[in-house]
């Protein structure tokens, strides 16, 4: 009998401890892994926002790049307030002192190869963290890499010499984006492994014809390739072309048709 008892009082307690806890569920540790994989997603989500031509805002999960900016602070308008500045080249459509001057990025990180601290004002310049092809560092948890860019054919070799400018590999949470900077079809963009995203120019003479742009993209096949930097001396290159080149040569690679010519659609 007192057996009977106990077993029935246990009983009493543990229904009573399920109804206590009904509205709480419990968490599981698969719960706990999904939670994680949602934030590293979106931690890594990377959103590549036009401004024109080579200019762009970059947000990446929480931190905001601005690449190149040209075009005056207005240009910016809108934006989030940048947490570092990534510059590639010396000039006009990538550097401008006026603009930089007036995002008044206070102790915002711009980084920069020697070839552009050296041509702006000191005030600017005091600012500027060199990074010259081949160096590494770590900013605002993104691993930057400065990656060479330049041209190779004759004609245009004194567009952009070798060691002067920098395109950027960029990696953080297992994703990876190339900003190809002005430069041609070189063997460091080929040999480009693991490319979540990236930003490659096509426009004459000042770096490669869409079809060496392709070929590139199609040896080093990143998952999402952002044509930009388009506009040449004889107007804008044909985009649609270059996505069709790609799209035959390697049907995996999306091609993102951006707007980065805005002022030419108003």
């Amino acid at each position: 009998m007192k057996r009977i008892l106990l077993v029935f009082l246990i009983s009493l307690i543990s229904l009573s401890c399920r109804d206590e806890k009904s509205d709480t569920p419990a968490v599981t540790g698969q719960d706990v892994l999904q939670g994680e994989t949602r934030a590293t997603a979106e931690s890594s989500q990377i959103e590549i926002n036009p401004i024109s031509h080579a200019t762009a805002v970059i947000n990446w999960g929480e931190t905001t790049i601005y690449l190149d900016p040209v075009g005056g602070a207005e240009a910016f308008s809108g934006m989030d307030r940048p947490d570092m500045v990534l510059i590639t080249d010396i000039h006009g459509d990538h550097m401008s002192a006026e603009t930089l001057g007036n995002l008044q990025l206070g102790n915002v990180p711009i980084i920069a190869p020697q070839a552009v601290k050296d041509e702006l004002p000191d005030s600017l310049a005091a600012k500027i963290t060199v990074m010259n092809n081949g160096e590494m560092r770590d900013q605002n948890g993104i691993s930057i890499e400065a990656i060479p860019m330049y041209n190779l054919r004759e004609e245009a070799k004194q567009f952009h010499p070798k060691g002067r400018g920098n395109g950027y590999l960029l990696e953080k949470d297992g994703q990876r984006l190339y900003i190809a900077g002005d430069t041609e079809d070189i063997p460091e963009m080929r040999n480009l492994e693991d490319i979540d995203i990236a930003l490659v120019p096509m426009n004459l003479p000042y770096t490669m014809p869409v079809d060496a742009a392709a070929d590139a993209v199609i040896e080093f096949a990143p998952e999402k390739v952002y044509p930009y930097h388009f506009r040449g001396q004889d107007g804008k290159a044909d985009v649609q072309r270059f996505k069709q080149l790609v799209n035959e040569g390697n049907s995996e690679v999306e091609v993102v048709m951006a707007n980065w010519y805005p002022e030419d659609s108003e």
